[in-house]
């Protein structure tokens, strides 16, 4: 009996990393901007509930300030801690963006022919502005870090001393009007993406469907109430 000679075998292809196949399939984007848009709510409250401190006084908004710088001391060396915060939230924001522009652009390549008007499906306000109210949102990130994080646009600016700084910022209406369309952006977004976000990370049932676009809708009002209280305390004289 005569055996046949043995076929090589081509090496096998190599795999791409799991976590990589993740990010570049529909599914895995939208997990990313959905827990990337959780973890930004969840600084966004606590952001908020800071700066209602404000209403105590210089003494106690200056002191809480000054505390973050030395949040995780001694183990951490001073502002450590928000070096770490900061660089999270830059990575989650790049993140959430890169995601939803590259969902955008396959969504458009799947569709390249528009609806016909009486079919296009019905959208909410917010929906129609997740686009380019995230660039807003994105370049006032910016303006805020330049205005009251290092004071480089600010004309008045004191280092450590924020509940001035604050106070007098909003004293100036253009500032205070472009500080107010943002936020309002914010809890658009907030309130489209929440529902969103539960739908991806599967905890969207039939019977939570109520309950969780309240919570959507409720944490958007807060946030956004929260963070226009301090420049209308300031426009209307409560903080001065």
């Amino acid at each position: 009996m005569v055996l046949a000679p043995a076929t090589k075998t081509s090496p096998k292809a190599r795999k791409s990393p799991a976590l990589l196949d993740f990010w570049r399939s529909t599914i895995g984007k939208k997990a990313v901007m959905a827990v990337t848009g959780l973890a930004m709510v969840a600084f966004l409250l606590a952001h908020m509930v800071g700066n209602l401190k404000i209403f105590f006084g210089p003494a106690e908004f200056d002191s809480y300030s000054a505390w973050l710088r030395t949040i995780g001391e001694p183990v951490l060396h001073r502002e450590w801690y928000l070096w770490f915060q900061r660089v999270a939230l830059l990575i989650a924001l790049v993140a959430h963006v890169t995601a939803a522009a590259q969902l955008s652009r396959r969504d458009r390549k799947a569709r390249p022919v528009r609806y016909v008007h009486s079919r296009r499906p019905k959208a909410t306000f917010a929906t129609r502005t997740m686009r380019w109210g995230g660039v807003i949102i994105a370049f006032y990130l910016v303006w805020h870090i330049l205005d009251l994080t290092v004071g480089a646009v600010h004309t008045d600016f004191v280092p450590h001393h924020p509940y001035h700084n604050v106070v007098a910022n909003f004293r100036v209406w253009w500032i205070t009007l472009v500080y107010f369309v943002p936020v309002i952006l914010v809890g658009l977004h907030i309130n489209h993406g929440f529902f969103s976000a539960a739908q991806t990370l599967g905890v969207n049932r039939p019977a939570r469907q109520r309950a969780l676009k309240v919570t959507g809708s409720v944490l958007a009002f807060v946030i956004t109430a929260g963070f226009l209280l301090v420049p209308i305390a300031v426009m209307t004289g409560m903080v001065a």
